[in-house]
């Protein structure tokens, strides 16, 4: 049996309930649009230059202690190992940290960097493959008072959501919930419809990646062009098609 999608039908701002595992959320008596919780199939496919290009343009949703955000993708890093020597399963090193890696795609992955930020990635691929995608940059959309609640912030700026560390904290993603599963109503990410064109895709090298040798100059780094929230720019850019 195929895969069943889960599905948000927009009508008004007054109601929301399920059927099933349909989820109906009312915003608009006078138009709707569906908005479909990705697949798993999504993530498990094997090209993860693909999959992190594909997340573009996607929203983040997290419902944490009560407080629903949301904010589209702009901005993501591959990590593809195990040849990928800035991955944390470079060289297939299998630790209790890595494990993650190793399972079927379409789980969190989230790791604490500098003792203190809590970065979420999603692990992709088949089981046994260690692939995954750093989530860098999110435009927010929802709860965008909470974040700034949660960020310490009295104004929305960019460096709300801006960089994965700062991402993490402003959508509540702590390391206790590494391989949360991305079909749960926790942490997920939904596809609103919103197409990113090719060519407004730049791509060129990830960040902070002075230890990984020849794996630094790799463009597995992606952002959607001329958006404010993406973290930082681009030292090299690439047609993103020559990923």
């Amino acid at each position: 049996m195929s895969e069943l999608p889960h599905y948000t039908f927009k009508y008004s701002l007054i109601h929301s309930f399920k059927i099933h595992s349909f989820h109906y959320r009312i915003t608009s008596f006078k138009h709707y649009r569906i908005v479909m919780k990705l697949p798993k199939s999504f993530y498990t496919r094997t090209d993860v230059l693909q999959v992190s290009k594909d997340l573009l343009g996607k929203y983040l949703v997290t419902q944490i202690d009560g407080i629903r955000t949301a904010g589209k993708i702009v901005e993501t890093e591959a990590y593809r190992g195990p040849n990928d020597q800035a991955c944390h399963a470079k060289n297939g090193v299998r630790t209790p940290r890595t494990e993650p890696f190793y399972m079927e795609g379409g789980i969190a992955y989230v790791y604490i960097c500098y003792g203190i930020h809590h970065l979420f990635n999603v692990i992709t691929g088949e089981k046994d493959l260690p692939h995954a995608v750093l989530i860098r940059g999110i435009e927010p959309t929802e709860g965008i008072e909470d974040m700034l609640i949660r960020r310490n912030y009295e104004k929305v700026k960019p460096a709300l959501t801006a960089g994965p560390g700062a991402a993490g904290k402003a959508f509540g993603i702590h390391k206790k919930y590494n391989t949360t599963d991305l079909q749960s109503d926790l942490i997920w990410i939904e596809d609103r419809g919103e197409a990113v064109a090719e060519s407004d895709i730049f791509a060129g090298m990830r960040v902070g990646m002075g230890t990984a040798g020849v794996s630094a100059l790799l463009p597995y780094r992606f952002y959607i062009k001329g958006n404010k929230w993406v973290s930082k720019p681009l030292v090299a850019t690439y047609s993103s098609d020559n990923g």
